[in-house]
């Protein structure tokens, strides 16, 4: 469910932007500090998570962030101008960036090491199921009221306000799961309950093994100190090199450009000949290819491993952003877009539809399960809130620098720096990442 309103929270403003700007009479810049500020929020939630979650708990975190969500959908469906609009979309990023740090830290920390990969692959398929259904819901919506997320949906109220309201259910339902499944084992012994500890994990190894399990634990938390910010400082680097990896990891996964595809896809749509309309129908399309490749990263991240997957994730994005690079730095400018128009028209959709599948099954989902994971047990909160913090920095600096970009540079080059990217990706995994399949994370 967290990663499910990350995703839904992220997307719901796409059918919304156009209808909150002519509701309130604001001007282009002022949208773009609408959508951006919730990204900044998600960066300042991320970094707050990891020290929230090592002092209160893994389940307490969840609660709060699902309060937040619950609150952020009600308020921005019913904002009085454009100001609290733009609070409460950043209250929404905050909880965003809360869920993007406790889901991946709690799944690793109950996971038996044979199926850690799988589970913690589970959050990015939470995440694409998200923006697919927030998408598939501002579609019905708008539809149903007539086919303008302007016009009355129920009870005479405009459609693009039920739009964020639709977000309040699943956040109910985040909260009420919070209150339902165990605190994280590996927290408890971190705070010296130990005895709850051995309870949570009893059930899912068995009475003996968790027995051996927790003071496994006790010796690699050292219980005595409980965990802190400064522990992952360093004092020649600023942070441990660890750190540095993960935050490396969280920046190229958002570098390669996979934002924009899905938040500026109408360009790319557009220039190979679809209208508004049938855009929307492609976005879904591209939303389920990325549903349905995260499903095969799940089949095969335990049995191939991280890296590996990684690695042919990083070839396939550099060859097919090179390709999309290619024919849109070279077509013919019309109206100020490129214009594609039969067979590259077709090889650019095909590309784009295979850059999503090279991400889907690598960079999307093993990202999270390695930050999830590649922490010890004393760093993991802290190091994760710090490397998840990044990626939302870097989400908005990629966010936030297409549009003059493209239309400064071109698509073409745009597209090719998103390539540089990948490519340099594939470098940096080489060097610096470590597989992690089937070890113990006390032994990280």
């Amino acid at each position: 469910m967290g990663g499910f309103l990350f995703g839904f929270d992220t997307a719901v403003i796409n059918g919304a932007v156009l209808a909150v700007k002519n509701t309130f009479q604001v001007g282009d810049w002022m949208i773009g500090i609408a959508v951006s500020l919730a990204l900044l929020g998600s960066a300042i939630g991320a970094f707050a998570a990891g020290p929230i979650a090592d002092h209160i708990g893994r389940t307490k975190s969840m609660l709060i962030a699902s309060v937040m969500f619950f609150l952020s959908a009600i308020g921005s469906g019913a904002p009085f101008g454009i100001w609290d609009f733009i609070a409460w979309r950043t209250l929404g990023g905050i909880a965003v960036g809360i869920a993007s740090v406790i889901a991946p830290a709690y799944i690793a920390e109950v996971s038996p090491a044979s199926l850690r990969g799988r589970l913690g692959s589970l959050q990015q398929l939470a995440i694409v199921v998200g923006i697919f259904v927030a998408l598939l819901m501002n579609y019905a919506i708008a539809l149903g009221a007539g086919g303008s997320a302007e016009s009355p949906f129920w009870f005479g109220i405009p459609a693009w306000r039920w739009m964020f309201w639709a977000e309040a259910p699943p956040a109910i339902l985040y909260g009420i799961g919070a209150l339902l499944v165990p605190e994280s084992p590996r927290y408890l012994v971190a705070v010296s309950k130990h005895a709850e500890a051995e309870n949570v994990l009893s059930k899912i190894m068995g009475i003996a093994a968790a027995k051996l399990k927790v003071s496994e634990i006790r010796r690699s938390v050292v219980s005595e100190s409980k965990p802190r910010m400064r522990d992952v400082l360093s004092p020649k680097l600023g942070l441990l090199p660890i750190v540095w990896v993960g935050i490396a990891l969280s920046a190229f996964q958002q570098f390669v450009g996979i934002n924009v595809i899905f938040y500026y896809s109408s360009v790319l749509w557009r220039a190979v000949g679809f209208t508004e309309d049938s855009a929307l129908w492609v976005t879904m399309i591209t939303g389920l290819t990325n549903i349905v490749t995260t499903i095969v990263a799940i089949m095969f991240v335990d049995r191939i491993g991280r890296k590996p997957l990684l690695l042919v994730g990083s070839i396939g994005m550099a060859i097919t952003l090179a390709t999309m690079a290619y024919f849109f730095g070279t077509a013919p400018i019309v109206d100020g877009v490129p214009r594609l128009d039969g067979t590259p028209a077709l090889i650019a959709l095909v590309v784009a539809n295979l850059y999503v599948f090279c991400f889907g099954f690598s960079w999307g989902p093993v990202v999270w399960v390695l930050l999830g994971e590649m922490f010890n047990n004393k760093i993991r909160g802290a190091a994760l809130a710090v490397a998840a913090s990044a990626q939302w920095v870097a989400n908005f600096i990629v966010s936030t620098t297409f549009p003059p970009m493209s239309s400064s540079l071109g698509l073409g080059i745009s597209y090719g720096i998103y390539a540089a990217f990948a490519a340099v990706s594939f470098f940096f995994v080489m060097i610096f990442i470590k597989e992690t399949k089937g070890r113990e994370l006390e032994s990280m």
